[in-house]
């Protein structure tokens, strides 16, 4: 029986690249989990936080985001991206680390994963009061649960488009560059 996630990858590594691909999607779904704890987490305590309180009373538009009043404002702009931001910064390592054991380059992946997320979050940051309005104005839901749905979307969103572009910048393993090394 395995001992530990580094005899798990030994012995779908034995198996075939199609089990590799499989059990790293496991253990993705398990970081975005954690991610996603993060996330939800920091969304529902930073808006507890008074000065960001009082800035759900500013309308926040700019560029193709429009954050009015009803739907959060500023506010809610600013709890959703800091969220969104830790969050991604919690899965950027622990998956390079421990779902793809990379030793892919930091300084390389890095600032290509930086600007993927911020093409994404700022996809999610247009797309998040969207839902967030539709589910308040229109649909008359509770605020809690309008905020926790949005995030929820977006947060799925992320997940189905990271995972490949992950596979594709962690594929260098540590294996392969100790023996580059070598």
């Amino acid at each position: 029986m395995a001992k530990n996630l580094k005899d798990i990858d030994n012995m779908a590594e034995e198996k075939g690249s199609w089990l590799v691909t499989a059990w790293q999607f496991v253990k993705f779904i398990v970081v975005s989990l954690l991610a996603c704890i993060v996330q939800f987490a920091l969304v529902n305590l930073i808006p507890l936080i008074p000065q960001v309180k009082e800035m759900y009373g500013t309308a926040f538009h700019w560029f193709v985001f429009d954050y009015p009043v009803e739907d959060g404002g500023l506010g809610y702009f600013i709890a959703f991206n800091v969220a969104n931001i830790a969050a991604q910064i919690v899965a950027f390592f622990v998956n390079k680390e421990k779902t793809f054991n990379s030793g892919a380059n930091t300084a390389v992946v890095l600032p290509i994963y930086i600007v993927f997320t911020i093409a994404l979050i700022c996809f999610s940051a247009w797309l998040s009061p969207t839902l967030y309005g539709l589910f308040i104005n229109k649909w008359g839901w509770a605020e809690a649960l309008a905020l926790n749905i949005a995030t929820a979307v977006c947060s799925a969103l992320q997940f189905f488009l990271y995972f490949p572009v992950d596979k594709l910048l962690f594929k260098e393993k540590k294996e392969d560059k100790e023996e580059k090394k070598a």
